[in-house]
């Protein structure tokens, strides 16, 4: 069941915070605060967020985010978590197991920048895809990252989610 929306031009977000340890209580999730502080400033129209916390397993990912797009509809997808190189690390595999395009560019800003800031950035497997008619971001773990690599490619985002809405006209 799709969302209802307050706002007709309102953006919907879905925050999904991918942590095998924060999904079983071992500690509190710090991602999807992070980034609710982060577009509670950056954001002057109206938005709304569903936010999830789940473990760092494939087929819980991509049932996730199909959840999000599909049945609540949300305009933008952004994940936290499961982009490294450890072997739990599946958010990349399962985004482009559902993806119908992959945006290169987003993944190469967010490393070409953050290897300023260290050089494990080149370790990191962050990417854009579009699923459906919604921009899926997947962001780094740790909170700063998350936050920091997303207002690497801010600038893009509304751009991207305002084609992706479009509705086709018809020939």
């Amino acid at each position: 069941m799709k969302k209802t929306r307050n706002h007709p031009d309102e953006l919907l977000i879905g925050l999904v915070s991918i942590s095998d340890r924060a999904s079983t209580g071992v500690y509190e999730d710090q991602g999807v605060p992070a980034l609710k502080d982060w577009f509670a400033q950056a954001l002057s129209s109206p938005w709304q967020m569903e936010t999830r916390l789940i473990p760092d397993v494939q087929s819980t990912i991509e049932k996730t985010l199909i959840e999000l797009v599909d049945d609540i509809g949300c305009d933008l997808v952004l994940t936290t978590g499961g982009t490294g190189v450890a072997l739990r690390d599946v958010t990349p595999e399962a985004v482009r197991e559902i993806a119908i395009r992959e945006l290169p560019g987003f993944g190469e800003q967010m490393r070409m920048e953050s290897l300023k800031f260290t050089p494990n950035a080149i370790l990191s497997r962050n990417l854009a895809a579009v699923v459906d008619h919604t921009l899926v971001i997947c962001l780094p773990g740790k909170p700063k990252g998350a936050v920091e690599c997303l207002s690497f490619v801010v600038k893009a985002i509304p751009h991207c989610v305002e084609v992706l809405q479009e509705v086709p006209t018809s020939c």
